[in-house]
């Protein structure tokens, strides 16, 4: 398997210690002097992130958010909450958009997060998709964890109101420390759903290889997804706000790299509307 800066973007060469060798003679030389081929970039012809349908979760922070409320009624793990009838229409509306495009660019493997709300995205989107004939309807789903959603230990579930009047010590941290390298007590950095983002990456450049694929996941792990494959800065990643439910991102081949051909598009949306 190719090491993982060579699968993902084409720039990483390995280090690894290399024996001693002869001086080449001169019939040899021609392979030891930048004509040696380079071993062939495993990556998938087209990846494709989107980020869950809206959540009962979504709903009740919106909520919350606009009242200044110190909590939200929600009792199940985070794992377990599903999306609300609005994001069912998302996902439906998702899985018309995946019939409608170009037959090399429709994905035949789709990778998701195991908890709930992205299981039921890419369920009823699937479902769409079959449907109108454009993927098998037996189709399988993969669900791997490194794609679960960040987890925020002490800091889950609690508005932003409820951060600052029952953990002014961690809001005060987070600020200063900013998103990217902020760990609350029990829970994930961004930068640790990165590490698991590029884990990730490395297995399905591997087993994807030239194929078309789709990833259903969360806010968080689709922007450490395009802060991987798109080498951001800090201050740049900062800079793209949150990730729409539903939204679509492509990455294309080329060139021995995934290199990206749209971000965070929601028109499929209203055009994909019963």
């Amino acid at each position: 398997m190719a090491e993982l800066g060579t699968t993902l973007n084409g720039q990483h060469q390995s280090t690894q210690h290399q024996p001693a060798q002869h001086q080449p003679t001169q019939s040899q030389h021609h392979h030891v002097t930048g004509h040696r081929p380079a071993a062939a970039t495993r990556l998938p012809s087209v990846l494709i992130a989107t980020r869950h349908g809206e959540s009962t979760a979504n709903v009740e922070f919106q909520l919350a958010e606009a009242s200044g409320a110190l909590s939200v009624p929600i009792s199940c793990r985070d794992a377990d909450i599903p999306l609300s009838m609005h994001g069912r229409q998302q996902a439906q509306a998702l899985g018309h958009w995946w019939a409608a495009l170009p037959s090399a660019d429709r994905p035949r493997s789709v990778w998701c997060s195991p908890y709930e709300r992205t299981a039921e995205t890419a369920r009823i989107a699937l479902a769409q998709a079959a449907g109108l004939g454009a993927v098998p309807v037996s189709l399988a789903v993969r669900y791997d964890e490194r794609l679960r959603d960040r987890e925020l230990g002490v800091l889950e579930m609690l508005p932003k109101a409820a951060i600052e009047a029952e953990h002014p010590e961690e809001a005060a941290r987070r600020r200063k420390m900013g998103e990217l390298y902020y760990r609350p007590p029990g829970g994930e950095s961004w930068a640790d759903v990165a590490l698991r983002v590029r884990s990730l990456l490395r297995d399905l450049c591997e087993e994807e290889a030239g194929r078309p694929v789709l990833l259903v996941a969360h806010d968080c792990t689709v922007l450490m997804l395009r802060y991987v494959l798109d080498r951001l800065t800090e201050e740049r990643l900062i800079a793209l706000g949150p990730v729409h439910n539903c939204s679509t991102s492509l990455w294309r081949a080329h060139e021995g790299r995934l290199r990206p051909d749209r971000w965070n598009t929601v028109d499929h949306l209203t055009a994909g509307a019963n």
